[in-house]
């Protein structure tokens, strides 16, 4: 296996050269299909950021970690690191498309197929208002 610009080389290491020519970009994308691994969408991080970076610029929450598990990706808020997530919000696939979880500890507290829906369990953020 050779990577050169963009193009992986694959072959049985056999004098005669390689046997077949492979896009990297097409061979990651038919990876991630075999493998049926979830990922978040960019929109869908920033909607996850957005919720999260409030909350610890206010210190209430301190980590979160992105998991990739058969068929789900998981976004896991921490109030400390070494705890254990005290939010979860899950992605999985479904034959209609995504669908999303929010759990808090072990309980499921919403489920949608939208993740605006999802995360509408968290009220805003409260802010400090000086007078």
């Amino acid at each position: 296996m050779v990577l050169r610009q963009g193009v992986l080389l694959l072959g049985d290491g056999n004098s005669n050269g390689m046997n077949h020519i492979v896009r990297l970009t097409d061979y990651r994308r038919d990876a991630r299909r075999r493998k049926g691994r979830v990922y978040f969408t960019r929109q869908e991080l920033s909607q996850l950021l957005s919720l999260y970076s409030p909350r610890v610029a206010s210190g209430e929450w301190r980590d979160y970690a992105i998991d990739h598990v058969e068929g789900m990706a998981v976004f896991s808020i921490f109030r400390h690191t070494a705890e254990r997530p005290i939010y979860a919000i899950a992605k999985q696939t479904t034959p209609k498309g995504a669908s999303y979880t929010v759990f808090e500890d072990r309980s499921r507290v919403a489920s949608s197929l939208s993740l605006a829906e999802a995360l509408a369990v968290f009220p805003p953020a409260l802010m400090l208002v000086s007078s």
